[in-house]
């Protein structure tokens, strides 16, 4: 194997201690002329969820090499750490499911292996940080062209955790789905595809109604956040191919109270029931 000329980096470190700029230095000593992109070191902490979600979103647009991704609240227990193969990619980080989408979204995972080769990690390796020293040196040894079969006994991919798929229903007049994650100016992305929302006859200026245990509102269906005028509520597909609802200019997830993992339903013609409006 060449190896790869590209390691991607994605963790709930944060940016305000060293623990990002440890990890940059473990994969430069080992493999200083691969490229390192940082995916985001902002997931909250621990919610592995978001990771698998943001890695998976990402994954498709990065070119082929190794993806580090550390999202870890098991770190030191009985929890493994894998290196994971789909199609032109590897996935290196805890078995916890965060690397579990992100596999599926190119291919789906072809191979696996348990990381327990100890030449391939620091000498000392601490029971809080994996990151600097298991995965990372492991990443960037793949990314020289150590063989993915050196990293350690190898795993049935069925094996694998896996995080659950989020809730998906298309029916006759309305669908069902769930809050996947709430972006950083409170837009909403939802479990439902833009093929689903043409399914129900949803076309830009049309009106939906979405519901979900905090409430049901009518929205404008449309293109994007100037589709309607500030303050209004909006629902589009993003840049993810999945319905979206936001408040142009606002922040949608704090005003309907909506979190990832809370169900909703979207139906094509709002029942008029004296919903709030956009």
């Amino acid at each position: 194997m060449a190896g790869y000329r590209c390691i991607s980096f994605l963790t709930d470190y944060g940016l305000a201690d060293g623990f990002v700029g440890a990890c940059h230095g473990v994969f430069a000593r080992i493999a200083p002329a691969v490229r390192v992109i940082d995916i985001t070191h902002l997931v909250a902490p621990g919610d592995v969820r978001r990771g698998a979600a943001v890695l998976a979103q990402t994954v498709p647009y990065l070119p082929p090499g190794v993806h580090v991704a550390v999202v870890d609240p098991g770190v030191g227990t009985a929890r493994r750490g894998v290196a994971v193969q789909a199609g032109d990619h590897v996935f290196v980080g805890p078995d916890n499911g965060l690397l579990s989408w992100a596999a599926d979204a190119v291919g789906g995972p072809a191979r696996a292996y348990e990381l327990a080769e100890p030449t391939l990690m620091l000498p000392e390796v601490s029971s809080t940080f994996h990151g600097r020293d298991v995965f990372a040196p492991v990443a960037a040894h793949l990314a020289t062209g150590v063989p993915l079969e050196r990293v350690g006994p190898e795993l049935p991919v069925d094996r694998l955790v896996r995080l659950p798929d989020p809730v998906s229903r298309l029916h006759a007049d309305h669908a069902e789905g769930e809050v996947v994650t709430v972006d950083r100016y409170g837009n909403v992305q939802t479990s439902l595809t833009g093929d689903q929302v043409g399914a129900l006859g949803l076309r830009p200026g049309t009106r939906l109604e979405v519901r979900s245990a905090e409430g049901r509102w009518e929205f404008t269906y449309g293109e994007t956040f100037g589709s309607v005028p500030v303050g209004r509520l909006v629902a589009f597909v993003d840049s993810a191919g999945m319905l979206a609802l936001a408040i142009n200019g606002g922040n949608a997830a704090n005003q309907l109270g909506l979190a990832p993992g809370d169900p909703v339903t979207v139906r094509s013609q709002p029942r008029r029931e004296h919903l709030p409006v956009s």
